[in-house]
């Protein structure tokens, strides 16, 4: 409905469901009712749930640290989260070792909140630059985590940011950054709204990952 309240295909927006402490049995029944997007936030937790749930794409949402950069290379359809130098160094190493090419978005932060990750508005062209002289690493979009607020459409500006700096930096670079990662459970209509083409929703599925395993929907 969020699509087509502005005129876009919803086809052109992808649910990647976020099973962050849900086991594959859970993951499971997500697959079963037509979900083929999956996010998590740490390799640890995703390695066995990709050998458990063979058949579908797999997201790292989470901040990926260099010493898991080998183990992430190749598996992932998708890193959101690129948002430093030394991690593509690192990633770039270890996509070589795998034999795959890498597809990554880069992180902004825009709401500055420390240990969140991500690259300041500023730097974000800097950064691209350098990731594009990587051969194995593919950026194609970017990714933002907005801020907590009790309202969606306090986070909406947040979200026309992210989409305005990737219009901007495509037309500066020539480069397609086709991606917008951006809304979770409570602000994905919104991010929808915005331009979003791929939204992380891991509460609205799975329910509250307190509860120790989800709830599967009826039928």
């Amino acid at each position: 409905m969020a699509a087509a309240r502005v005129g876009r295909n919803a086809a052109t927006v992808r649910l990647v469901a976020v099973g962050k402490g849900f086991p594959p049995a859970d993951l499971a029944w997500a697959a079963a009712a037509g979900a083929a997007d999956f996010g998590e936030n740490r390799v640890q937790e995703a390695l066995p749930k990709m050998a458990a749930l063979p058949g579908v794409h797999w997201h790292l949402i989470g901040q990926l640290q260099r010493n898991k950069a080998r183990a992430a290379a190749g598996r992932f359809r998708l890193i959101h989260s690129m948002d430093r130098l030394e991690l593509a160094d690192s990633l770039q190493r270890a996509a070589e070792a795998a034999g795959a090419v890498q597809a990554v978005l880069l992180q902004v932060s825009l709401t500055g909140r420390p240990g969140q990750g991500g690259v300041s508005p500023p730097l974000v062209a800097d950064l691209l630059r350098r990731v594009l002289r990587h051969d194995l690493l593919r950026p194609v979009g970017l990714m933002t985590i907005a801020p907590a607020v009790a309202d969606p459409e306090e986070a909406r500006p947040a979200f026309a940011t992210l989409r305005a700096l990737r219009d901007r930096l495509q037309a500066e670079t020539g480069v397609a950054l086709p991606e917008l990662s951006m809304g979770m459970s409570h602000d994905f209509e919104v991010a929808v709204e915005e331009g979003a083409t791929l939204v992380r929703v891991g509460r609205a599925i799975f329910g509250d990952r307190l509860a120790g395993h989800a709830t599967p929907p009826p039928g």
